[in-house]
C-alpha cells in the first residue's frame, strides 16, 4: 500500500487550487461539496467556476503568481489542468512540507484523491494508488448500492449520545457491546427507517446501559432470502445485507458458489435441501435447525435458489417459524422463470399474443393425474415449467392430449443467468429432443408463441468477449 487513507480537516485552513478549464472546475466541485475553503489560481484567467452561490462564498480568487504566493496557513495544494505550473508548484509544496496533488501525475503528488461515498458523517474513500481512477469509481458505485441511505444519520445519532453513554460504562468491551446492540437492534433499525424520534426515545429509556450491554441472550431471527437463479449480481441489496449480517446460513445445494462467496467469511455455512434424485435432510429437519439457531440468539439466513415463495417451500418454513414464535423476514429473489426469460430475451407477455402466465412445477408431471393439462391449452397463455427436463415426454403428451398444437413454440433454457447458460428452441413436437441438446444443470421450459421473439442463443465465453474487444480496439 503506497498511499495511506487519511481524512483532512477542512476547517484547519484553505486549500489552494491551481489550474484551468473543466479539470479545475471538477476539483472545485469536489472540494466545495466537502465544505472546504478554497483559494483558486485560474491560470487561464477564467473565473467562471460554475458553482452555486453558497459554494462561491467559500471560494477566494487569487490573481498573484502561485509560484510566489503566500502559502501561510494553507493545508493542501491541488493542481488540475495546470501543465508545467503544476510540476513547479509540486516542487515548492514539497519544499514547504505541504501535501500536494498534481492531477494524473503520481511522480509529483504526495497525496491522491480517492473516489468518495458521502453519507454525511459516514465517508468511505476508495483508492487504487492512482493506478486506475475508473476502477475506484466502479468500487465506489458498488459501495453506494450497499450502504443504507441513512447510515450517516445513524452515525450522527450515536455521536449525540456517545459521550454520556461512555461516561456511564467504564469498561471498553462492555461499551462496544452496548453500541453493537444499539446499531444491530431495533434502535438502529428505527434510525435507518427514518424514525429518529422513536429511536431517541428508546435509547433514552435505557435506564442501565451496562445491564443492557450484558444481556445474555440477544434476540435471534430468520431471514428467508431468495438467491435468484445464479448470477450473483442479481442478488438484491437487501439480500446482500442479510448475508453480511448472518451468523449462520442454511443454503440450498443449487445456490451457486459465486453467491456463497458473498456471505461474510466468518459466517457458518450449512448445506441443506437436495438435488433432484438425491436425498436431503428433509424439510422438517431444516425447519428444526433454523428454529433452534434463532432461539439460541443467532441471526439466521435461509438462502434459497430463485424466490422463496415460487416452488421454494418458503410458505412451509414461514408457518413453522410462526408456530415457534421466531421473528422472521422475507427477502424475495428473482425466480428462474423471470431470470431465464430475461437472459434469452423471451417476453413472457406480449401484446395481442400472450396476456396470461402460468408457472408450473413438473416435479410430478410424469404422473398424468397430477396435472390438469386442459387448463394449459389457451394459445394466449405462456406456460413456464420448472424442473421439466426429465418430465419432458410426459409434458408433451399431456399437452397434445389436451389439444395444444404440436407447432407451439418451446424453449428449453438451462443454468439461466450463469456464464454457462444454454438454450434450445423448437416446437412442442420436438420437446424431448430439445432437452437432449441441453447438457446438464437445472432447466426451465417456456411454452407459448412468445418464444418466437427469443434473442440469440449464442452465449460467448469470457475469453471470446475479451478477444472481440481487443479486435475492436485494433
Amino acid at each position: 500500500m503506497r498511499f495511506l487513507p487519511v481524512f483532512l480537516d477542512l476547517k484547519a485552513g484553505p486549500v489552494v487550487v491551481i489550474g484551468a478549464g473543466e479539470l479545475l472546475r471538477a476539483k472545485l466541485r469536489v472540494l466545495a461539496a466537502a465544505g472546504a475553503r478554497v483559494r483558486v489560481h485560474a491560470i487561464d484567467g477564467n473565473q467562471d467556476f460554475g458553482l452555486g452561490s453558497e459554494d462561491t462564498a467559500r471560494v477566494e480568487t487569487a490573481s498573484v503568481d502561485p509560484l510566489t504566493a503566500d502559502l501561510s496557513g494553507v493545508i493542501a495544494i491541488v493542481c488540475a489542468g495546470a501543465g508545467d505550473v503544476g510540476v513547479a508548484m509540486s516542487v515548492r509544496a514539497k519544499a514547504l512540507g505541504l501535501p500536494v496533488n498534481v492531477m494524473d501525475d503520481l511522480e509529483h503528488s504526495s497525496f491522491i484523491f480517492p473516489a468518495i461515498v458521502d453519507r454525511g458523517d459516514v465517508v468511505v474513500a476508495v483508492g487504487t494508488g492512482g493506478a486506475s481512477p475508473v476502477v475506484a469509481r466502479r468500487v465506489r458505485e458498488m459501495i453506494e448500492a450497499l450502504l443504507p441511505a441513512r447510515i450517516g444519520e445513524l452515525a450522527e445519532f450515536i455521536g449525540t449520545f456517545r459521550k454520556s453513554i461512555n461516561e456511564r460504562i467504564a469498561e471498553f468491551p462492555l461499551r462496544r457491546r452496548f453500541w453493537e446492540r444499539v446499531i444491530d437492534g431495533p434502535i438502529g433499525a428505527a434510525v435507518l427507517a427514518g424514525r429518529k424520534n422513536e429511536a431517541d426515545a428508546s435509547l433514552k429509556a435505557i435506564s442501565d446501559p451496562s445491564e443492557f450491554a450484558r444481556a445474555d441472550k440477544p434476540e435471534g431471527s430468520v431471514a428467508l432470502v431468495g438467491a435468484g437463479p445464479g448470477d450473483p449480481d442479481l442478488l438484491t441489496i437487501k439480500a446482500l445485507r442479510a448475508l453480511q449480517n448472518a451468523d449462520i446460513v442454511f443454503h440450498d445445494e443449487l445456490v451457486s458458489p459465486e453467491i456463497l462467496d458473498r456471505i461474510r467469511r466468518d459466517t457458518t455455512r450449512v448445506a441443506v435441501g437436495r438435488r433432484v434424485g438425491k436425498p436431503g435432510i428433509g424439510q422438517d429437519a431444516i425447519n428444526k435447525r433454523m428454529i433452534e439457531a434463532a432461539q439460541s440468539g443467532q441471526r439466521v439466513v435461509r438462502l434459497k435458489g430463485g424466490d422463496p415463495f415460487v416452488f421454494g417451500r418458503g410458505g412451509e418454513e414461514v408457518e413453522a417459524l410462526r408456530a415457534a414464535g421466531v421473528a422472521y423476514s422475507i427477502i424475495p429473489g428473482i425466480t428462474a422463470g423471470l431470470g431465464g426469460a430475461a437472459d434469452f430475451e423471451v417476453p413472457l407477455t406480449y401484446r395481442h399474443e400472450a396476456n396470461r402466465i402460468t408457472f408450473l412445477t413438473a416435479h410430478k408431471a410424469r404422473d398424468a393425474e397430477n396435472v390438469d393439462w386442459s387448463t394449459l391449452t389457451d394459445t394466449k397463455m405462456t406456460v413456464v415449467v420448472y424442473m421439466g427436463r426429465t418430465a419432458a415426454p410426459a409434458i408433451r403428451e399431456g399437452l397434445f392430449a389436451a389439444g395444444r398444437s404440436p407447432e407451439t413454440p418451446v424453449g428449453v433454457f438451462a443454468r439461466v443467468t450463469r456464464p454457462d447458460a444454454q438454450g434450445a428452441i423448437g416446437t412442442l413436437r420436438d420437446l424431448p429432443e430439445l432437452v437432449r441438446r441441453i447438457h446438464g444443470g437445472p432447466a426451465i421450459l417456456i411454452i407459448g408463441d412468445v418464444v418466437r421473439h427469443a434473442g440469440s442463443l449464442r452465449r460467448p465465453t469470457p475469453e471470446q468477449i475479451i478477444s472481440d474487444l481487443l479486435d475492436a480496439a485494433e
